[in-house]
């Protein structure tokens, strides 16, 4: 499949990966089989690294919380970042890791019940770490846009409504 298509059914997947190959193949003007294909090439080599639903829930959970924590560390060795971050990822409690650049080296990001559970983490789990040299944790207080998707349900439209 030629780049600009692959390009376009990543972006048509990533939106919506709820769509069938027929209704995806439809968008890209291409035959069900080509796209079908293309589809497992792309998961086989990990293009697609897995299919998710964006879950709201602040609106399920009444006992939720996520965290940002910032990590810096020491490095030790050619390998030092890749280990450290081995045993984050590890975690079930880590729901995403990246090494970033500026004053911290890692972004972590934790689920858990309150902000006791997050706080024994950080200082049992990751503070415990030899080449962790320090934390600092930001607890989310509210959610308004994950994923480019609105979490608010605000409607926008400056029109004013009329009802029949």
């Amino acid at each position: 499949m030629e780049k600009a298509k692959q390009r376009q059914l990543l972006k048509i997947i990533e939106k919506d990966c709820r769509l069938n190959v027929a209704e995806v193949a439809i968008m890209l003007g291409l035959e069900e089989p080509i796209v079908a294909a293309e589809l497992k090439r792309l998961e086989e080599n990990k293009i697609i690294a897995g299919y998710r639903a964006l879950v709201n829930w602040d609106k399920v959970e009444d006992d939720w919380i996520e965290a940002l924590v910032e990590v810096s560390m020491v490095p030790t060795g050619e390998d030092g970042y890749r280990k450290v971050a081995q045993q984050i990822k590890s975690y079930q409690e880590v729901e995403s890791l990246f090494f970033i650049s500026g004053g911290f080296d890692f972004i972590v990001l934790l689920q858990g019940r309150n902000i006791k559970d997050i706080s024994r983490f950080i200082s049992t789990n990751l503070a415990s770490i030899p080449e962790v040299s320090g934390t600092r944790t930001h607890f989310l207080l509210d959610k308004y846009k994950e994923w480019g998707i609105d979490l608010t349900g605000n409607d926008n439209d400056p029109r004013m409504r009329v009802s029949p």
